[in-house]
């Protein structure tokens, strides 16, 4: 196991937020989802479900119905300022949550399960990395999420077999960046925050 090369990817995994019409190789989706898969979850519940959109018509309609949805909504003092900018960018009525990427994969889990966000992110960050190794770029996606009790948007992903007892933790856009050398920026950026302290 080669430490430096994982630190590497880890460090070197950007968010990526304009992609080509490029589809994304099954072999290559197929180890994504694997490393999703393969995250660790409380208990080895093992209860994380992927769902995985690739069909662009799907795409557009969940397009569609998020930016209506959002356009329903009006800003609040104190919002979290990316559902603000949903929300400012759906009432403009050109809003593509998922930055048009080939390929979105929403992590859901079980509503009642009380490890169900973290199970989740595991899952979501393994899927970047291994998309990073892919020479893929990926970004997490938290509209679906924050629609996820909402009553249009629950209906359309029972249709595409998500449970009712299931809610929406968090999603991923995957595919081939827009570059130049079409390849994800990996340039890490500084650390601003996330101290670390020392109990001695």
């Amino acid at each position: 196991m080669n430490a430096a090369k994982a630190l590497e990817l880890i460090k070197s995994r950007r968010s990526t937020r304009k992609y080509t019409d490029r589809p994304v190789e099954p072999e290559k989706l197929m180890q994504i989802l694997e490393a999703g898969r393969y995250a660790p979850s409380g208990g080895n519940s093992q209860t994380t479900h992927f769902l995985v959109i690739s069909n662009k018509e799907i795409l557009r309609e969940l397009a569609v119905l998020v930016m209506q949805e959002f356009s329903k909504m009006e800003v609040t003092e104190n919002m979290y300022a990316s559902i603000a900018n949903s929300i400012r960018a759906s009432k403009g009525g050109k809003y593509i949550f998922y930055y048009n990427a080939p390929v979105l994969i929403l992590v859901a889990n079980q509503r009642d399960y009380g490890n169900n966000m973290a199970d989740s992110a595991c899952a979501l960050e393994n899927m970047m990395i291994m998309a990073n190794a892919l020479d893929l770029g990926s970004c997490w996606i938290n509209q679906v999420h924050w629609l996820t009790d909402n009553p249009v948007i629950c209906e359309y992903l029972s249709g595409l077999g998500l449970s009712g007892e299931e809610c929406v933790c968090g999603g991923l856009a995957v595919g081939y960046p827009d570059t130049e050398d079409g390849l994800p920026v990996r340039s890490p950026l500084p650390r601003k925050g996330n101290p670390v302290t020392y109990a001695e």
